[in-house]
């Protein structure tokens, strides 16, 4: 049974770089940040959750008998997380330099000869940046890119509360299920608690107007809880964080195997 071939950039020496081009791969740039996660949760926290939603997507891939090739470039680490400087640890790029690196890193993978790059997203904070990047990188070397932010891939079924769904953003029960899967020793379990976000007391008094919605107010991070979190991160447990990675990931795969069968033709008959 065929087998798809997954390379890390990294580890290839040039010109097995080189042959590999000669497929057609997807090349794939994990793009996370390091930030404050509460008390609880490591500052790499966004970092972690990338890598394992990958990790299990590439699992998949090479179980499932897609043929297809990727290779993945190294992690943007840093992002854009101007809304988390409030707090100690968070290092973050502004957004000028936070698209400049994407487009660096993509100029590269052009001058590579690959055609196909798909920009994978831990961090909300990078949204914004990763839509003009991506835009710019169509623009100047007729890339195809796919922008796939995992927190924007439909939730996979888990026992949490409406209120945590969707107030829950930062450090909740979601991303602290997740570590606890991925890396439970990193978790620190004597300051987990319920942080409970200005966006879900505002939701709970009748008002529309939040953090998140619609239509959504600029906020830093301690606008909505002093500790810099935003949902219970009591309500965690491994097995949910299992089902959420694996939920993600299978999604991930898809956009993978999609990008890596999207008809390019399409473009050139414009």
């Amino acid at each position: 049974m065929a087998m798809a071939t997954i390379e890390h950039w990294a580890r290839l020496t040039g010109p097995e770089l080189t042959t590999l081009v000669e497929r057609d791969p997807v090349a794939i740039l994990p793009v996370a940040a390091i930030e404050q996660h509460g008390p609880h949760l490591p500052l790499d926290t966004d970092v972690v959750i990338g890598h394992g939603l990958l990790q299990a997507a590439a699992d998949r891939l090479a179980d499932d008998g897609s043929e297809l090739a990727a290779v993945i470039l190294p992690t943007l680490a840093l992002g854009s997380s101007l809304e988390h400087t409030g707090f100690a640890g968070t290092l973050s790029l502004s957004a000028e330099q936070m698209i400049a690196q994407i487009r660096a890193v993509g100029a590269g993978v052009a001058r590579a000869g690959i055609r196909r790059l798909l920009l994978f997203n831990s961090h909300g904070g990078n949204k914004a940046e990763l839509d003009i990047a991506a835009l710019q990188l169509r623009h100047d070397y007729e890339l195809l890119v796919t922008k796939a932010n995992y927190f924007r891939f439909a939730r996979p079924s888990v026992d949490l509360p409406a209120d945590e769904l969707a107030h829950g953003l930062h450090g909740g029960a979601l991303e602290t299920a997740m570590m606890l899967y991925l890396d439970s020793e990193a978790v620190r379990r004597d300051a987990l608690a319920n942080y409970k976000s200005l966006g879900a007391n505002r939701a709970a008094a009748g008002l529309t107007l939040g953090p998140e919605g619609d239509a959504g107010f600029a906020w830093r991070a301690e606008d909505l809880h002093p500790a810099g979190v935003t949902g219970n991160a009591m309500l965690a447990d491994a097995e949910i964080g299992h089902r959420l990675v694996e939920g993600f990931a299978a999604r991930l795969s898809e956009i993978v195997r999609e990008t890596a069968s999207f008809d390019l033709s399409v473009f050139e008959a414009r």
